[in-house]
């Protein structure tokens, strides 16, 4: 039996035949992504480069993901930051979504104007355990809904104001959805509910997008947010399956045109005496998606956010030229660097930056605090320091000439020992571009898909 799986990415297509007899994956093709007329163009291009390689190929199954024109953009609400935002964040980012803005408290006129101004695709309503403040979500509701936009909102806050909030929202004409609080308890995280609303929706509105209805139809299964089949190939190789061990705990790295997407598969427990936890419980499982650190659609402000001068100076380029490259490349996505090129040095300096600001943006920070019985450290987030390997996914990564210089950004450096990063990882690197396809994959086919990704992720030396 032949399987073919499509990722349809904001950059580029890229298509995986798999033998699912012979236990193999037979060739991997890529075209860049026609968002702008129709994916189906990027797609039969895709096709035919890999026909190209093999021959006539026929496969029985189609498994799709896809985050063409940057997957869905949403806004998120909460109570407060350190709670009810924070939890609508992971909910919203575990499920493939690009969190664009997060707001806490009642939001005011500006603010309103500001997400009128985001037009987002969806809106992630939380605030209020349950049988806690249920003012400031109504509130949030009522101007939510003097917004003339068409996104749906998914409210999941406090369950005693779901009376009001279905009231607000019927008379107002605008979607909705109701699910269950994000955060039913005090410091208890409930993120699956709403995950999965966030995933059916994402479903219905990115096959809007130019040809993916098209696509949806030749396929067995739903078309799922890209970000999310890439998470459950990182829980597939780290967790394995109930026959097969994983490897273990890991950091993956997934720079695109559009984002720097950052997993961990850890409990992110201190590994440091005399911590004190603050903020929300980790989850196990944790995406976060940096839309500021793309390496085309987003590369102006990955390079404002980096010292080009530094960075120059590193590779023996003059600022000038770092700058020109981001303005050529912002200007045409499509644009690529010869091999051995200025310009490939740049875009390896630029994705290690990219690394290196999405990590620390993901890890937890250890910050000093003194007591009457000596110092501690407060943690925030998770304790990564001790995780054993750091995987490499993404064009950038895969095509680069020295793929262990940007994957190096990740690891802890002696000017930023507040974040806890890793200190001494093994590298890894997605050659083939698989991480997608084998998610897809995970869930009819988990021990092949296991199999081909112990056989295809390569360490690097």
């Amino acid at each position: 039996m032949n399987i073919l799986t499509a990722d349809i990415g904001s950059t580029y297509t890229k298509l995986t035949a798999i033998d699912a007899v012979a236990k193999k994956i037979i060739a991997t093709s890529a075209a860049f992504t026609t968002i702008e007329t129709d994916v189906m163009e990027g797609f039969m291009s895709a096709f035919s480069k890999l026909e190209e390689k093999v021959g006539p190929f026929k496969y029985d199954e189609l498994l799709c993901c896809s985050s063409a024109a940057g997957g869905l953009k949403m806004v998120a609400l909460g109570l407060v930051p350190e709670l009810t935002a924070k939890a609508a964040k992971l909910a919203a980012a575990s499920a493939g979504a690009k969190v664009v803005k997060t707001y806490a408290f009642e939001i005011s006129e500006a603010e309103q104007s500001e997400i009128n101004e985001i037009n987002p695709d969806l809106v992630l309503l939380c605030g209020g355990t349950d049988g806690g403040n249920k003012e400031v979500i109504l509130a949030n509701a009522c101007r939510l809904c003097q917004v003339d936009r068409p996104f749906t909102t998914i409210v999941a806050g406090n369950k005693s104001a779901s009376f009001e909030l279905r009231e607000i929202y019927e008379a107002s004409g605008k979607s909705f959805e109701i699910t269950e609080n994000v955060m039913p308890e005090f410091n208890k995280l409930n993120i699956e509910p709403a995950r999965q609303k966030i995933k059916e929706l994402f479903i219905s509105r990115i096959i809007e997008a130019k040809g993916l209805s098209r696509i949806q139809k030749m396929c067995k299964s739903d078309i799922i947010p890209t970000p999310l089949a890439v998470l459950n190939g990182c829980e597939l190789l780290s967790k394995g399956t109930k026959h097969t061990g994983g490897i273990g705990d890991l950091l993956a790295v997934d720079i695109g045109g559009a984002t720097t997407d950052i997993y961990s598969i850890a409990d992110g427990k201190p590994t440091i005496e005399n911590v004190i936890i603050k903020g929300l419980p980790e989850p196990f499982s944790k995406r976060t998606v940096e839309g500021d650190l793309g390496m085309r659609y987003s590369l102006s402000s990955l390079a404002d956010e980096l010292d080009l001068e530094f960075l120059a100076e590193e590779i023996g380029l003059q600022p000038a030229d770092i700058s020109t490259w981001v303005k050529t490349c912002s200007a045409n996505p499509s644009t690529l660097a010869n091999p051995q090129s200025a310009e490939q040095k740049i875009e390896e300096a630029l994705a290690r930056g990219a690394v290196k600001i999405a990590v620390e943006r993901h890890v937890g920070v250890y910050q000093p605090a003194y007591t009457p019985f000596g110092q501690v450290f407060s943690l925030t987030g998770k304790d990564l320091s001790v995780v054993p390997f750091v995987i490499g996914i993404g064009g950038a990564i895969i095509n680069a000439e020295n793929p262990k210089y940007i994957l190096e950004g990740a690891k802890l450096q002696a000017d930023d020992f507040v974040y806890a990063k890793p200190k001494n990882p093994d590298y890894l690197i997605d050659k083939k571009y698989i991480f997608a396809s084998m998610g897809l994959l995970s869930s009819a086919y988990p021990e092949l898909a296991l199999e081909l990704m112990k056989k295809e992720v390569k360490q690097l030396i």
